[in-house]
């Protein structure tokens, strides 16, 4: 994000501040709002864990300051002072259901409330969620399982490609590539609400690395399992949905936001020049141990 708004000209220190406090110091983010007086602030922190939201689940006080009193504190103080705030949350609160059955092509609209808890991480951000709802200058966009063009630790594909074992389920996900930018765009518009901040459509893990096959590595295999062998090895339940995306699409005519199977065979299209570029591909992708 740092270097997409740098792209557009913005200089740290003069247009572009980096946020110095955290986010459960109220006084502290209070006074540095007060110093800079932005117009817009983009909220990007929060608790996810490490490795992975397991960690919630062991660090829940650690992770309610975070994801539930450090989100709203910036979100109630740029309310009171009129700053447009826009919060990177998650779409990670939803499970399908009756309402919403897998393969029927009925998402979660942004009126939806959660029905997904059976993670800690979860629970807080879809309680936070109504509560940020009360703040008329704020924007929050529900991502889901982001993708970058790179393979970061934090890239979804980047995750299941390392898995010994991968369940394979269609999900409603963030292409950052596309949507970051309409991020900006939403801002500037001072656009509130609640947004399913996804790329139309879902796909599946099986999908995702199939992708990764034909564009990166023909070498590369993955084996499935089902959703009750994950669960054995997990301390929290994982989240799986769809989410309805036309909100989103009509509110950015002037932004490209492809179908996700489109999307994604870009990101590796992509991905392969940028490994190139660095040196990783093709001689130091990912391979498996042999067991």
């Amino acid at each position: 994000m740092i270097a997409l708004l740098q792209e557009q000209g913005r200089v740290i220190g003069k247009d572009l501040f980096l946020a110095e406090n955290r986010m459960q110091n109220r006084e502290a983010v209070a006074a540095e709002l007060d110093e800079i007086k932005p117009t817009h602030v983009l909220n990007a922190a929060g608790v996810t864990g490490r490795p992975n939201v397991d960690w919630c689940e062991d660090n829940k006080a650690e992770t309610v300051r975070a994801n539930v009193i450090g989100t709203l504190n910036l979100s109630d103080l740029c309310d009171e002072r009129g700053i447009h705030c826009t919060v990177f949350a998650t779409g990670c609160i939803f499970e399908y259901d009756e309402a919403h059955k897998l393969g029927s092509g009925v998402g979660f609209t942004e009126e939806d409330e959660a029905n997904f808890d059976k993670s800690w991480y979860s629970k807080t951000k879809g309680m936070v969620e109504q509560m940020l709802k009360v703040y008329e200058h704020t924007l929050v966009l529900r991502v889901r399982m982001p993708i970058s063009d790179d393979l970061s630790p934090r890239n979804f594909i980047t995750k299941i490609m390392k898995y010994d074992n991968i369940v394979n389920v269609p999900n409603s996900m963030t292409v950052l590539h596309e949507l970051l930018p309409a991020s900006l765009v939403m801002a500037e518009k001072r656009l509130t609400g609640i947004y399913n901040f996804c790329n139309p459509g879902v796909i599946s893990h099986n999908e995702m690395l199939d992708l990764y096959i034909k564009h990166i590595d023909p070498t590369y295999t993955y084996t499935n399992f089902s959703l009750e062998d994950q669960d054995k090895i997990l301390k929290a339940g994982r989240s799986n949905n769809e989410l309805e995306c036309s909100k989103l699409v009509d509110a950015l005519p002037e932004c490209t936001i492809n179908e996700i199977h489109v999307a994604c065979d870009l990101v590796f299209q992509r991905m392969k020049e940028n490994l190139t570029a660095d040196g990783t591909y093709p001689d130091k992708l990912f391979k498996r141990a042999k067991k």
